[in-house]
């Protein structure tokens, strides 16, 4: 399969990378900034220089053609201030999508943030993020061209993996590490029979594998 992965030297995106190379997978990372394109290249994915906070949808559409699956995984990050929750964590994630449709990519995989609703209330960054979140789920949501799947992951955390997971509709708060998030990912971009779902992700019990199965066609 070709991947292209929108926030290519995220935490996330970069476990992901390493896993879907690793299995035989053709890898794109579209990035910011030209001197993080080592980091992909040692991840084995292919740098694609490109801000998504000032490109077309024709420009993006441009480097998703041909592309068997799309992955959304980019994030203003910790730190920024509520008009890059807007433009990054919303506005980037809507041009994404916008653009798969355009470039006829049918497999569309989100990672949200667990707490994400377009109706949050309340003016602190992390309210205006988890609004920004739950608008560009929205927005994924309503494309009836994409193959969308919305992953959810509780507190992310650097612990190495375990490869046991809970993955259900509604888990309630809790840890995952980042290596587990990135295993569930690559999961779930395989697995097509999870289109139209809405998951939330923590550290459990089942193995990840098992548990994308498990609500497959759900």
């Amino acid at each position: 399969m070709r991947i292209v992965i929108a926030g290519g030297h995220g935490q996330i995106a970069l476990r992901l990378e390493r896993v879907l190379a690793a299995r035989g997978d053709e890898v794109a990372g579209i990035i910011r900034k030209a001197e993080q394109g080592d980091d992909l290249r040692a991840a084995g994915a292919e740098p694609v220089l490109l801000d998504l906070e000032s490109a077309s949808v024709e420009e993006v559409a441009a480097y998703l053609q041909g592309a068997d699956a799309a992955v959304f995984a980019a994030g203003a990050g910790p730190g920024s201030g509520t008009g890059r929750k807007d433009t990054v964590d919303r506005g980037a994630a809507v041009l994404f999508a916008d653009a798969a449709v355009r470039a006829r990519v049918r497999r569309f995989v989100m990672v949200s943030s667990m707490g994400a609703d377009p109706a949050h209330q309340g003016d602190d960054v992390f309210d205006v993020y988890l609004r920004a979140k739950g608008e560009a789920d929205a927005h994924v949501a309503r494309q009836e061209t994409l193959d969308w799947t919305i992953l959810r992951p509780g507190a992310l955390t650097d612990e190495p993996g375990t490869g046991l997971v809970r993955l259900e509709a509604r888990t309630g708060r809790g840890p995952v590490p980042r290596d587990d998030v990135a295993a569930v990912l690559a999961e779930l971009v395989d697995t097509s029979a999870t289109a139209g779902l809405t998951l939330e992700l923590i550290g459990g019990s089942t193995p990840v594998s098992v548990a994308v199965k498990s609500v497959a066609g759900n």
